[in-house]
Parts: structure tokens; sequence; C-alpha cells
């Protein structure tokens, strides 16, 4: 069924608002890819906040234009899917990795992150990128670090005198 020309300025404009916000972009080839594989990826995705959507080509084009993921406009080849994390950039990375373990039909052609491409071998370092709240989990350990060493070595000063103390009393008595 052919789409009518208010569905495809719907997908467009919903494509482009979701990319305009979004950290990292996925597109990938699905072709052989069963409808109950993709229902299981759509809801993996959903779960993980990531944006999933089949896309006629042209209208990605048309929607991905005037955002950071323009750069992917010439790899729209062919019958695509196109992932987008929407709260952190590894999350998409993180779901199609997870489905190509299972399902090695989907193939990766392009990946995008702040408005440039990335070589697609690069799907795995995006994946182990750190989500918010560990990156400020992180974050918070290196700035405690500093202050962790400097209490231990200001506590260290008088258990150094106690156990000097200790050590001449001991000696002390055992002169005696």
């Amino acid at each position: 069924m052919a789409l009518t020309l208010e569905a495809k300025k719907q997908i467009v404009s919903e494509v482009a608002a979701v990319a305009a916000e979004a950290h990292s972009a996925i597109a990938a080839d699905y072709s052989g890819i069963s409808v109950t594989d993709m229902t299981a990826l759509r809801a993996k995705a959903r779960a993980d906040g990531v944006y999933i959507r089949v896309v006629k080509n042209n209208l990605a084009k048309l929607a991905l234009a005037d955002t950071d993921y323009s750069c992917m406009s010439d790899g729209l080849v062919g019958p695509m899917i196109l992932a987008f994390s929407q709260e952190d950039p590894g999350a998409a990375a993180r779901v199609v990795k997870d489905f190509i373990k299972e399902n090695d039909k989907l193939e990766v052609k392009m990946i995008a992150l702040g408005g440039e491409l990335m070589e697609v071998s690069q799907l795995e370092t995006l994946s182990k990128m750190p989500t918010r709240d560990q990156a400020l989990a992180i974050l918070a350990g290196t700035l405690r670090a500093p202050l962790d060493k400097l209490a231990r070595t200001i506590n260290e000063v008088p258990g150094k005198l106690v156990r000097t103390v200790a050590a001449v009393r001991d000696q002390k008595q055992a002169a005696a």
C-alpha cells in the first residue's frame, strides 16, 4: 500500500524530531530477517531507550537533512533500519550488537556519533561506552580519589606518632 503525502510528511517529521535529539545513530541492512526477529529487536530497543524505524531511503534522507546525521544520507541504499540512541550514546550499539549475536543477517552499514561517521568496526567500541549513570559514577570516583588519599595521608601522621610512642614504651619496658 502506497503512503499518502500526509503519511510521508508525518514519518519525515517524526524521524527528524528523534534524530535531532539522538546521541548516536546506526543504519543497518535488515534483509532476510523474519518478522518475529524484527519484533523481538523492536521490543528490546524500546526497553533500552532506542528508537528503531524502517524508513524508505528517500524519506530518511529528507528527515536527516537538517540534523547531525545528514552525513549518513549518501549511504542510505537498499533496505535499511535506522536505530537512534535516545538516552546514552552506546544504547543503539548495544542493542544491535546483542541482536547480531543471535541473528547474523543484520548487517551494520553506518554508525554516526556527534555528526560524524564512524567505521563500522567501531560498533564494539561504541557499545562499551558507559551509560550516563556509569559515567557519573566514574567521575565521582575520580574526583573522590585525591580526597581519600589526602585523608589517609593526614591520618597517617598521628598514627605514626602513636606507633613510635608505643615502640619507645615497649623498648623502655623491655630494658627495665
